[in-house]
């Protein structure tokens, strides 16, 4: 348990931090799921509006630490090759 003041003063930022990061994290989720839906359903117009919303949230959780930069790029590049194989 925290017993220094500081230390009472980071678990503090600490559980607020941890709510406005998983907040973030979920919302970046239902973006990516939207897109996978959109795959799923063979729409492939919706699936690219889909993807062109889901891109700027996905790299909002990079800047802001949530998401790995690498991981947004693997994600952002595998959704948008499955998306220009509906074309196909």
């Amino acid at each position: 348990m925290a017993n220094t003041p500081q230390s009472k003063k980071r678990a503090r930022q600490n559980e607020r931090r941890f709510a406005i990061n998983k907040m973030r994290r979920s919302r970046i989720r239902t973006f990516l799921r939207k897109v996978e839906e959109a795959i799923a359903s063979g729409q492939q117009d919706a699936a690219q509006a889909a993807l062109r919303e889901a891109q700027p949230e996905l790299m909002r959780g990079v800047t802001k630490g949530v998401v790995h930069k690498n991981t947004a790029a693997r994600k952002m590049s595998r959704l948008s090759s499955r998306v220009k194989a509906l074309a196909a």
